[in-house]
């Protein structure tokens, strides 16, 4: 039986692309607005482009913001991508916001000097650690992904750490706590890796 993961549209978010990421590596996936909407799915997927902001107002609005606390909290399988990554930490400078407060940390803009850009855009070079559950599927060493973002987050734990990057200064890249994890960069658009990383996420909630 296919595993079956639920979505979240708060408003904003690379939904549909997203979806038919998951799909591909033989999930099942409806795409929720609401808690009752969950059923019984799984696995709770948190993707998001723009700010952080508008993603905790849009999570609080729908009363998912604590339903993803929950679902954390009991350890059951998440994956947040680049602001779903952002918004479980407790607070922003991107509009000086107060996060979901799961994790301690913050999140910061780049602070990065020429030729370097903000927003960092585009392909780079992710490096995982080897303490995370389904790191046996997952390419370890020199793989890209693709990354769209002005800011990241600054993990108070260093448990927290599941991959890093580089961008003027290294950076987590994604973090994993039990059975959550979460990237700044996009898998759905990083090709062939990047489905590895969804697999690998797939294949761990049966760890």
């Amino acid at each position: 039986m296919k595993p079956q993961l639920a979505v979240i549209d708060y408003g904003m978010g690379n939904l549909r692309s997203v979806a038919k990421a998951f799909e591909h590596e033989g999930a099942q996936v409806q795409i929720i607005r609401s808690p009752e909407e969950i059923g019984s799915a799984q696995a709770l997927i948190l993707p998001g482009v723009g700010a952080v902001g508008d993603c905790i107002d849009g999570l609080k609005a729908t009363g998912l913001d604590d339903t993803i606390r929950a679902w954390i909290a009991e350890d059951r399988p998440f994956f947040g991508i680049c602001l779903g990554l952002q918004a479980l930490f407790e607070h922003s400078e991107e509009g000086n916001v107060k996060g979901l407060g799961i994790f301690p940390g913050k999140v910061v803009r780049f602070q990065v000097e020429p030729p370097l850009k903000v927003p960092h855009m585009g392909w780079n070079t992710v490096s995982f650690r080897h303490h995370a559950a389904p790191n046996s599927s997952l390419p370890l060493d020199g793989a890209s992904f693709y990354f769209v973002h002005s800011y990241y987050v600054q993990p108070s734990e260093e448990a927290l750490i599941w991959c890093e990057a580089e961008h003027g200064e290294k950076f987590t890249s994604g973090i994993q706590s039990g059975r959550c994890f979460a990237t700044q960069f996009h898998p759905e658009k990083s090709q062939a890796q990047g489905l590895k990383v969804y697999r690998a996420f797939i294949d761990s909630m049966n760890s």
